[in-house]
């Protein structure tokens, strides 16, 4: 089974960090812009097939998303091994970072959360395999070609999956509302796995208590909540402002 990456800088980021899943690459005919014939160049180099056609067979692919005339197709999305993670954390001489989705389903925030995930040099995003969104065209797009570049695991069990993360000495960080620390208040120099609950849900039960505190953001105006994808940004580079300065 294939899925699709649309979009010139999405499909460049694929060729780019993962050539070997990408089965070939269309691009609409005519098209001379100077990043499609860097996605051409790219794809000569790696050996993958390059496919012209209509415009209108590319709107056929992906109809729900603008591909600025190139779609890579690819093999069906691959999730990375929660196993293979964990020694790779504890071979690294980095702080381990991990982030935790507890029911985003919205592609729009999945992609931005691994668009930031990535640029704060998280070590994976972990989600569920239910009630969430998994990797698809529009994560792949909303992310802006950082979907590519880190490590997307899908698990059973979130609350077990904590159980397995503590065992590995990491500490669970979870976003709530009603937290009574402040997220500035925390010491963030730890191995650490920021948890986050899903749209206009939060964190699920279960999950907030195998957490090993929680924390909250400001909400200074009428609006009770920030979007979790925003919410993300902000407690991502908190961590990576505490890291450089400590």
């Amino acid at each position: 089974m294939s899925t699709y990456i649309v979009g010139r800088n999405p499909v460049i980021e694929c060729l780019q960090s993962g050539a070997q899943s990408v089965e070939r690459v269309c691009i609409a005919e005519g098209n001379r812009h100077a990043r499609i014939r860097q996605i051409v160049r790219i794809a000569e180099r790696v050996g993958i097939p390059i496919k012209y056609c209509a415009r209108r067979e590319l709107d056929k692919l992906e109809p729900s998303l603008p591909h600025q005339g190139v779609v890579a197709v690819v093999r069906s999305a691959h999730y990375g091994d929660l196993s293979s993670i964990l020694s790779n954390i504890q071979q690294s001489e980095d702080t381990a970072l991990l982030v935790m989705l507890d029911g985003v389903q919205d592609p729009r925030n999945f992609g931005a959360i691994l668009r930031t995930a990535e640029a704060a040099n998280a070590d994976a995003v972990i989600i569920p395999k239910d009630r969430a969104v998994g990797i698809t065209a529009a994560v792949h797009k909303a992310s802006a070609g950082a979907s590519a570049h880190i490590p997307i695991v899908r698990v059973t069990n979130l609350a077990r999956t904590l159980d397995t993360l503590k065992d590995a000495g990491i500490w669970i960080a979870g976003t709530a509302g009603d937290a009574s620390s402040l997220y500035t208040d925390v010491d963030f120099n730890v191995p650490l796995c920021l948890v986050f609950g899903g749209e206009g849900t939060g964190i699920r039960r279960l999950v907030k208590q195998k957490c090993d505190y929680l924390v909250h953001l400001p909400m200074l105006g009428k609006i009770a909540s920030l979007n979790v994808s925003v919410a993300a940004g902000i407690l991502l580079y908190e961590v990576v402002r505490q890291r450089r300065t400590g």
